[in-house]
């Protein structure tokens, strides 16, 4: 009975994996929909933020939606797109290495010796403790990011203190294979260029996923069940 419910588990798993390997059965993968990526998550606002206040102008050609006396191409409103230029070429490499050790030795050792009406008689008596720890260990991380391409962002909010939210998506499919390059993260407006253009080292809270789905990711990935004994076993 337990060999059987635990089949049936393992079934049961391995069918909600598979689950939207055969939505795409003999079709190319289908792209989300338009606007999944406008909502990203994230957690509240500390206290610190201030509340912003506009300020208004009365009969004056100038106005607190716009920097100039023309118009400015900037993105500033919720629904606004902007350009962000990704440009990541990072290299690190570290080499540690730790030796330890550690030896004590302990002995203790005591004679002792009578003698009766002629009855002599003696007893030695020896005792050693030793131990002894070694541990080494040796770590090497060498990568290469070098990552290059634009995408369009959407401001989603706009914060107490007037710096804006965004979130953006771009998704390209070739044949069976889909391309996910999401971003979002928190910008000043001063740092929007007039070109309505922004740098990905100007963004606080930056999170960038580039990935995909498609038929070769699924082929490099681990099995279901490989996935599932490497959960489950202790060694």
């Amino acid at each position: 009975m337990t060999t059987r419910l635990l089949i049936l588990a393992l079934a049961g798993l391995s069918l909600a994996g598979c689950q939207s390997k055969l939505d795409e059965f003999g079709r190319p993968p289908v792209l989300t929909p338009i606007g999944t990526g406008l909502s990203a998550p994230r957690e509240a606002l500390p206290s610190t933020f201030g509340s912003f206040q506009s300020r208004h102008s009365y009969h004056s050609t100038w106005t607190p939606a716009s920097a100039d006396l023309f118009q400015d191409p900037r993105a500033r409103n919720i629904g606004d797109v902007l350009t962000v230029s990704i440009l990541i070429n990072d290299k690190a490499q570290f080499d540690n290495a730790s030796d330890r050790s550690r030896s004590q030795k302990s002995s203790l050792g005591f004679d002792f010796g009578y003698g009766v009406s002629g009855l002599k008689d003696s007893a030695t008596a020896d005792t050693g403790i030793r131990s002894g720890t070694e541990t080494k260990g040796q770590g090497t991380i060498d990568r290469k990011e070098n990552l290059s391409l634009s995408v369009a962002a959407v401001i989603t909010e706009v914060l107490p203190n007037g710096n804006l939210l965004i979130s953006g998506s771009q998704e390209i499919r070739v044949n069976n294979e889909v391309r996910v390059l999401n971003v979002a993260g928190i910008v000043r407006p001063r740092d929007i260029s007039r070109r309505n253009t922004i740098d990905y080292d100007k963004i606080a809270e930056a999170r960038v996923s580039y990935g995909g789905r498609g038929r070769l990711t699924d082929v490099q990935g681990p099995t279901l069940g490989q996935q599932i004994f490497e959960t489950v076993a202790p060694f």
